[in-house]
């Protein structure tokens, strides 16, 4: 059965094969007549598979009664098949341009849900040796079950694809797949460059809210393109003519490049306008434009001195954080840091020590430590208040060189807890908002002890052994 249906020429020849001989075929026939299907549609002329209007040779196909005869054995079966053949039926589905909603679709995705448990890397990454097109990946990535899971191997075997066919990708599908590789900090160099060179060639015809999509891995993986000599000028002069557009996006795609170490002096000059910061406050996100323009402008002070344009009025400076981050917040119970804080009050005592200290510009430090000359941990208590860093409900009035620390010869320390999420996946570099939240705290006069969840590992078993 697997060989008539391979050597098929015709869709109806294919549906024949199936339908007709329901105890000849199982389920590994089921996603070979699928894949077969796609490949036949795809060869015949008219508008591509997907293109959601019902026309042309595919559209035809889809309404068949043998193909709708198709998909309900499918549903009917799919709780007894293999996890290879359920993985291979979804994705050859996505790449025949089904929709999301279509039972068979929602059926096979229930099921996959179900046992993720028992799913491995191979097999998802299976399914896309064949050639991928834009429907497919855009509904790959659309699909949840796939967002959910990082899929490592799949996305360095597409790295190697991907190149070739970017030029036949959509905007919306390129920000899908980014907005992937972001969310599993994938830092997986040819793909970064990829999604680079696409924004070089296409970034004038983009949304400023797309492009914001598109920029983001790259702070998020502390990566520069290999482009980024090109790349960063476009993207200034985009940003010059846009910037006003969509203010939001716009500090964001600042955000992303403060992250690089790359400062665009006369995009600066547009949002710290009046003009900006007027339309800024008269809309919804006023009070998150205002945390992005805050930290920018503090980045300003500490990395980019030379720098002689408008500044944020200090009236509407405010902490970019106020608490720890979310992530931080929903993966404590998997952090390193319940253990040096025990290893905090026994070694110092807690009155020597803070947890989860927010500091201007609005970086929340794991562990605050006040050492003197003589390499005493001094009670925070003592420590004079005109010395300390001002608390987290106090607003940013002043440089922040001189509100933060009056050092002589006493140190503050910084405790640093890296744990896993804080680097790119199996990596030691930090992701892009870490790693610039480390430089700034060290511009500040802080000392930083970086502590890799990478050494903590090595140590967390030290009672039971």
């Amino acid at each position: 059965m697997k060989r008539l249906i391979e050597r098929s020429r015709s869709v109806g020849e294919v549906l024949r094969w199936v339908t007709q001989n329901p105890g000849k075929v199982s389920a590994s026939h089921y996603p070979i007549a699928l894949h077969k299907l796609g490949q036949l549609l795809q060869q015949q002329p008219g508008p591509p598979m997907g293109a959601g209007d019902g026309r042309g040779p595919a559209g035809q196909v889809l309404e068949q009664p043998e193909f709708h005869a198709l998909c309900q054995a499918i549903v009917s079966g799919c709780a007894k098949f293999d996890n290879f053949s359920i993985v291979n039926c979804l994705y050859a589905a996505a790449a025949l341009g089904l929709p999301g909603e279509s039972p068979l679709v929602r059926v096979l995705e229930d099921e996959s849900r179900s046992r993720l448990g028992r799913f491995n890397q191979k097999d998802v990454s299976m399914v896309f040796s064949s050639e991928a097109n834009n429907k497919a990946l855009e509904a790959i990535f659309s699909s949840q079950l796939f967002y959910e899971n990082r899929q490592e191997r799949f996305i360095r075997s597409m790295a190697e694809w991907l190149p070739r066919k970017a030029e036949n990708l959509t905007p919306y599908t390129m920000a899908l797949i980014a907005k992937y590789v972001a969310r599993h900090r994938l830092r997986e160099p040819r793909l970064l460059d990829t999604i680079a060179n696409f924004l070089l060639k296409r970034g004038e015809q983009l949304d400023s809210k797309v492009i914001q999509k598109l920029v983001f891995p790259f702070s998020r993986m502390n990566y520069r393109p290999s482009n980024h000599g090109e790349l960063f000028p476009k993207l200034e002069a985009i940003l010059e003519q846009k910037a006003g557009s969509s203010p939001l996006a716009t500090v964001n795609i600042l955000m992303s490049m403060f992250q690089l170490s790359h400062f665009p002096q006369t995009v600066l000059h547009q949002v710290f306008s009046p003009a900006f910061i007027t339309n800024v406050m008269s809309s919804p996100y006023a009070l998150i434009v205002r945390r992005y323009l805050s930290l920018l402008d503090a980045a300003v002070e500490l990395e980019f001195r030379e720098y002689s344009g408008p500044r944020l009025d200090p009236r509407y400076r405010v902490l970019m954080f106020e608490h720890a981050l979310t992530a931080d917040e929903a993966n404590r119970k998997y952090s390193y840091k319940g253990l040096v804080a025990e290893a905090l009050r026994q070694l110092v005592g807690e009155e020597c020590y803070r947890q989860d200290e927010v500091l201007p510009p609005g970086y929340c430090t794991d562990f605050l430590l006040w050492i003197n000359r003589s390499g005493t941990v001094l009670p925070l208590s003592r420590v004079p208040a005109a010395s300390r860093a001002p608390p987290a409900t106090s607003p940013v009035t002043m440089s922040l060189r001189s509100s933060v620390l009056a050092l002589t010869s006493d140190l503050q320390v910084v405790l640093s807890v890296n744990d896993k999420w804080h680097y790119c996946q199996n990596s030691d570099i930090l992701v892009g908002s870490r790693a610039m939240r480390d430089r700034h705290l060290r511009l500040l006069g802080y000392c930083l002890v970086q502590l890799p969840y990478t050494e903590l590992e090595k140590v967390s078993g030290i009672e039971e052994a």
